[in-house]
């Protein structure tokens, strides 16, 4: 069966609250018969509260509403995120008196409280699920959508993989990227060059390795495939290969499957927020211009669906090029806009082929838009009264 994706524009026809989209999440939770569904639940509302001075993750307005919908419903919410972000939430107005329920550190204080789950996938043999995550048995997922140097974009998916693991496993879901060898310091047998190899990449992301004498280290978070130190290495020394860039996406999607078997089938929802798409995660702690118009909220059963959704409605948009911090390059036109800021090796949509090859959900959908915007005419302003 093809699963439903339910969609509230960011667009409005009337300048009237009731199109917008915090009124438009509470029509998605009624399509997601969450509050019938939740009754006698321990829900775990999975969301990123950023760190520093971030401004652009989901509105304290938004989470407020996905929390007084689960108490209706009967259902006893609170908050998870890791534990470096749930310190210091309330300097970003992420309290139990904002939001309406408590925030903890899924892992525990110290990070120590997880529940090991076994699957092998390249350096990963074993998962460390954050404890919070275990113990709770309904799932909100609510992410916020923007990009990722690592993958390309960022939303319910990543929100899962990385942010339901305690730190040791999420280092090595970043250490996939090293899992297929690509220096070969026995074909560039000059020391001197390797200097001249980290000095061809504008961006910093060849490095000496810190461990083994003459090897180089790429951070593929930094490397956008621009190809220039292919141009100054001996030849077969260095590769720069789909391989390396995809390993985190589908690294993050075993992960997503070992966080989803946590619970039962049809306790798990997700939504996506596409609102202020900064170029890189939130886990910078800082918010760039946007780089991309807003789109909406989209919210499934599904999570292939839903991040595809998302993928498919930005797809066609041109990025918002005088937004870009000038630090960034962008040297291809093609694929998702994502792609073209982050390179054409992080093709955002690989992590959902992936993740449906797994089971975990489809990326054919539906699309349901909850309030179509209307064509109207030019209409008089709504009066503000000046006294209450």
């Amino acid at each position: 069966m093809t699963p439903t994706v339910y969609f509230g524009s960011a667009h409005q026809a009337r300048l009237d609250a009731k199109e917008t989209l915090p009124a438009k999440l509470e029509i998605i939770l009624e399509r997601l018969h969450l509050r019938e569904r939740v009754k006698g639940e321990l829900v775990v509302l999975k969301m990123h509260v950023g760190n520093n001075m971030i401004y652009s993750t989901i509105h304290p307005i938004f989470v407020r509403r996905v929390v007084q919908a689960i108490k209706d419903g009967g259902g006893k919410p609170f908050i998870a995120d890791v534990d470096w972000d749930v310190e210091g939430a309330e300097t970003r107005a992420y309290t139990t008196e904002t939001v309406g329920c408590p925030i903890y550190p899924a892992g525990g204080l110290k990070d120590s409280h997880f529940v090991v789950k076994e699957k092998a996938y390249k350096n990963l043999k074993e998962w460390k699920v954050a404890g919070l995550i275990n113990d709770a048995t309904f799932l909100v997922n609510f992410a916020h959508v923007k990009g990722h140097p690592s993958c390309g974009f960022g939303g319910a998916m990543k929100n899962l993989a990385l942010g339901c693991m305690v730190g040791e496993t999420r280092g090595a879901i970043h250490d996939a990227h090293h899992y297929d060898r690509y220096w070969f310091a026995e074909k560039c047998p000059d020391p001197r060059m390797l200097n001249k190899i980290i000095k061809s990449c504008p961006f910093g992301a060849i490095v000496k390795d810190k461990h083994k004498e003459g090897e180089l280290h790429i951070h593929f978070e930094q490397c956008n495939q621009c190809m220039r130190c292919l141009k100054v290495t001996p030849p077969g020394s260095l590769k720069i290969e789909r391989v390396n860039f995809e390993s985190f996406q589908e690294a993050a999607a075993n992960s997503v499957s070992v966080v989803l078997s946590t619970f039962e089938k049809k306790k798990a929802v997700h939504i996506d927020l596409v609102t202020h798409q900064s170029p890189v995660c939130d886990c910078f702690g800082f918010t760039s211009l946007p780089i991309l118009p807003d789109v909406g909220i989209f919210g499934s059963d599904d999570i292939i669906a839903v991040d595809t959704s998302v993928l498919d409605a930005t797809a066609k948009m041109k990025l918002i090029e005088e937004n870009l911090p000038t630090s960034l390059e962008v040297h291809t036109r093609e694929g998702h806009p994502y792609q073209q800021l982050h390179g054409p090796f992080k093709d955002p949509y690989h992590v959902l082929r992936y993740g449906e090859s797994l089971g975990l959900g489809s990326m054919k959908y539906r699309l349901e838009d909850v309030m179509p915007v209307e064509n109207i005419s030019p209409a008089a302003l709504g009066y503000i009264k000046a006294q209450s």
